[in-house]
């Protein structure tokens, strides 16, 4: 592997997001060169350092459950000890005899309470090392119901009760101020409702090596510039170079076509151009100077070999898309599918087979391939390798899937892209980055964040159409982020 890729590699790992159980062959991988008795120790002294650093000395409770969590719990508060905090300690069950987190309990000279509500209480703070991320089952009723007589909670590696590889809450989890985790952040962190339950995020090296995490195949990254770079405007560049983006128009709302051809544009494909077919007056009445409307049948706009990203759904009905689709597939054209695609595809996902990307938000995606349930990366993974198209299942923590696995989780966005019109916006981003020639899954990937990036700098309450103002600025900041990896 050359050496620039050899970097990427390795800083592109920073983002990687294993899932509870991938985290464990990790810890497993470790503790051939690092004891586990190290890395707990290290874990709780994170802790106890994160505590100290945001928050002001005060009485501590620290609730333990009977594993590794519990382990750093007890280190956590054996450390505050030490600087003089007030510390007591909860204990759900006693640890394991012989193993690690019994020898770090040993070391545990202070007051001990009863693990209860009233405990919880009486406490400032409560550090919540009960379960961690790796908890899959329910937890109980009573055990809940000390977590939320906490008034300020610090959880060790996940809010307990909170799915580390969904983000789903089983059984019931208390709000955390403050979340401690370790090596990378885990799928849960990023997912809703988890992200929400985590409060600040705070991820510390404990030690475990680079190799350790290297030997587990880990699919799923969070979602930024280094995982992807966008194509590159350089001296030599010239509109058909930085690609052409096609995007079908539909008759009865012109201005989701609209929409998409403006984010293209603004996220810098060389020529954008509307297939209106007898629709085409409609659009030229009101298309910027920049944007070609194109009235020609779709047999003869296809013979441009120039022409290849088409984008295909958004503002189409039904019938528009079922007579356009499968043209543009037949074609070999590579097709974004969305909005109108999936009214044409319910309930038969087999329809969508022939798109290089399909962008459904979680209603189109329920009625495409059913309900996605507790796991909507699997269920996006299940869509994609089922298409063979990139799915970006689009909400507040967007998942972007490709057939062969690959996951990135995006959190880089705000709630102001809830409303009518910002998907299309996204249609013509991605489908800038695909025709300036990024694969699908990477192009997807920009697209997202890119789109996100834009809306995060638009202000108070933006509309729709005051996204593909801050493109341009996104792929900017975009392009600068990636270089510290690339170089």
């Amino acid at each position: 592997m050359p050496a620039n890729e050899q970097m990427h590699a390795h800083q592109a790992s920073r983002l990687v997001l294993p899932t509870p159980a991938q985290m464990g062959q990790v810890d497993t991988a470790a503790a051939r060169s690092v004891p586990v008795s190290t890395l707990m120790e290290n874990a709780g002294r994170a802790v106890a350092r994160a505590i100290r650093q945001h928050m002001r000395p005060c009485r501590v409770l620290v609730l333990c459950g009977p594993g590794n969590n519990g382990g750093d719990g007890y280190v956590a508060a054996r450390r505050l000890a030490e600087q003089g905090w007030p510390v007591s300690v909860a204990r759900l069950a006693a640890p394991r005899p012989g193993g690690d987190e019994a020898a770090a309990a040993a070391l545990w000279r202070g007051p001990m309470v009863p693990f209860t509500p009233e405990s919880a209480a009486a406490f400032d703070l409560v550090v919540d090392g009960v379960f961690g991320a790796g908890l899959s089952r329910d937890v109980a009723p009573e055990v809940v119901a000390v977590l939320e007589a906490a008034q300020r909670i610090v959880a060790i590696d996940m809010p307990s009760g909170v799915d580390g590889a969904t983000g789903g809450v089983c059984g019931g989890a208390a709000q955390a101020e403050m979340t401690v985790t370790f090596c990378r952040l885990k799928p849960g962190h990023l997912l809703l409702p988890g992200r929400t339950l985590c409060g600040r995020m705070v991820l510390a090296d404990i030690g475990i090596p680079e190799s350790a995490l290297g030997s587990v195949a880990i699919r799923t990254w969070r979602n930024e510039p280094g995982l992807w770079r966008t194509p590159p405007c350089t001296v030599s560049s010239y509109k058909y170079s930085r690609g052409v983006v096609s995007i079908c128009g539909g008759r009865e709302m012109p201005g989701a076509a609209r929409l998409s051809a403006a984010g293209a544009r603004a996220a810098g494909a060389g020529l954008v151009r509307l297939a209106a077919g007898d629709s085409a007056e409609v659009y030229r009445m009101t298309a910027p100077a920049g944007l070609i409307v194109d009235s020609d049948p779709l047999e003869t706009l296809l013979q441009d070999k120039r022409r290849h990203v088409w984008v295909c759904g958004p503002g189409l009905s039904v019938a528009e898309v079922a007579a356009v689709f499968p043209a543009l597939v037949a074609a070999g054209r590579a097709v974004i599918a969305d909005a109108g695609a999936f009214s044409m595809a319910a309930g038969h996902p087999g329809r969508l087979k022939g798109a290089a990307i399909i962008t459904p938000h979680i209603g189109e995606f329920s009625r495409v391939f059913g309900t996605p349930g507790a796991d909507r990366v699997e269920a996006a993974r299940a869509a994609a390798a089922g298409t063979g198209a990139v799915t970006v299942l689009k909400g507040p923590d967007t998942i972007i899937a490709a057939p062969d696995g690959r996951v990135a989780i995006n959190d880089h966005a705000t709630p102001m892209l809830g409303t009518a019109g910002s998907g299309d916006t996204l249609t013509g981003i991605i489908a800038a980055m695909l025709a300036a020639g990024m694969p699908a899954w990477e192009a997807a990937c920009a697209g997202v964040w890119l789109h996100g990036d834009a809306a995060l700098h638009a202000g108070q309450w933006p509309l729709a159409e005051d996204f593909d103002r801050h493109v341009g600025t996104a792929r900017h900041r975009a392009e600068g982020l990636a270089k510290k990896v690339f170089g």
